[in-house]
């Protein structure tokens, strides 16, 4: 059981959770400054700092919500028997959908994973696995030996994950008109047909021009 103060304190930054991303799609993430978050939470700038280091960090609560929400239907998929490449896909759905909605939140969140600050960058990588999320749906895929075995699949998995990173980015800086869903699509299979292990040639190929 938690103390009427712990309590009291998930209340807190709760709200200032809350405040914060109200703030950046009313106002825009740049243009909200840690005052205007304190001032809305009813909570002073130095109480906003005891709970969120930077602003940004507001960001990396979010998209770990997110993503924890998205790991429990991929896993509860898996766990349904589903294949792993469609639990995939439905992912790579779901990341279009999100990332559509939050475009305004998306760049500075992605920023966050290539911040030059080694720490602040291990803190949004930690809070941000989608490289385990995406390990861990095709790990039955390298049980059954579908996946190449000349790398890893954690280094499959970030790979795929960088590409969605990388993608998202192209979109919301270049080409927002189109449809996030299709470019990713694109990447995703371009991928796929990398990490994936290939057939050995049948008997009679062997030696063919």
């Amino acid at each position: 059981m938690l103390s009427l103060r712990e309590r009291q304190k998930l209340r807190r930054r709760d709200r200032i959770f809350r405040t914060a991303i109200n703030l950046f799609r009313e106002k825009g993430f740049h243009q909200t400054t840690a005052t205007d978050i304190a001032k809305a939470s009813h909570v002073s700038r130095g109480t906003f700092f005891n709970y969120y280091a930077y602003k940004e960090a507001v960001l990396l609560d979010f998209g770990a919500q997110l993503l924890g929400e998205m790991r429990e239907q991929a896993m509860a998929e898996l766990r349904r028997g589903e294949p792993p490449l469609e639990v995939l896909h439905r992912l790579w759905e779901r990341l279009a959908e999100v990332s559509e909605r939050e475009r305004s939140l998306l760049s500075p969140l992605a920023y966050e994973l290539l911040n030059p600050d080694p720490s602040r960058a291990k803190a949004a990588f930690e809070a941000l696995p989608l490289g385990d999320l995406i390990a861990d749906i095709l790990r039955p895929l390298r049980a059954e030996g579908k996946l190449r075995k000349d790398m890893s699949l954690e280094r499959i998995s970030r790979s795929i994950a960088d590409v969605y990173l990388l993608s998202a980015l192209r979109w919301a800086a270049y080409t927002p008109e189109r449809e996030l869903k299709d470019e990713m699509n694109k990447f995703l299979s371009l991928m796929l047909e990398g990490a994936l292990a290939r057939e050995a040639p049948h008997r009679e190929e062997v030696g063919r021009p």
